[in-house]
């Protein structure tokens, strides 16, 4: 994933999180229909869990493919293996908290 993508990523939603403060003027009735901060939290999770597949997807691989060079390796390689997916996984649940934190508030 190229910088330009996350980095573009991270500023949407910044706008979405920080919507009600840089929003101070009044708004009007055909765009207060829509909250806009339940979409906040939804772009995280989508985010989270699309980091989190993709962390995960190349750390499996990359796992694999050493495996796979070096049969004898797979024991040495299988808890730290799943120690590492467990991590990542952690940061996905992480960032689900986070958003059921953001729509209670």
């Amino acid at each position: 994933m190229s910088r330009g993508l996350l980095k573009v990523c991270g500023l949407v939603a910044l706008a979405l999180v920080t919507n009600d403060v840089a929003i101070a003027e009044e708004v009007s009735q055909a765009s207060a229909d829509v909250n806009w901060t339940l979409f906040a939290p939804a772009l995280m999770m989508g985010l989270a869990v699309f980091g989190g597949v993709f962390a995960q997807g190349k750390a499996l691989s990359t796992a694999l493919d050493s495996i796979g060079r070096n049969p004898s390796s797979g024991k040495g390689l299988f808890v730290p293996m799943l120690i590492g997916l467990a991590f990542i996984e952690s940061l996905v649940v992480l960032g689900f908290v986070m958003a059921i934190l953001m729509l209670k508030s």
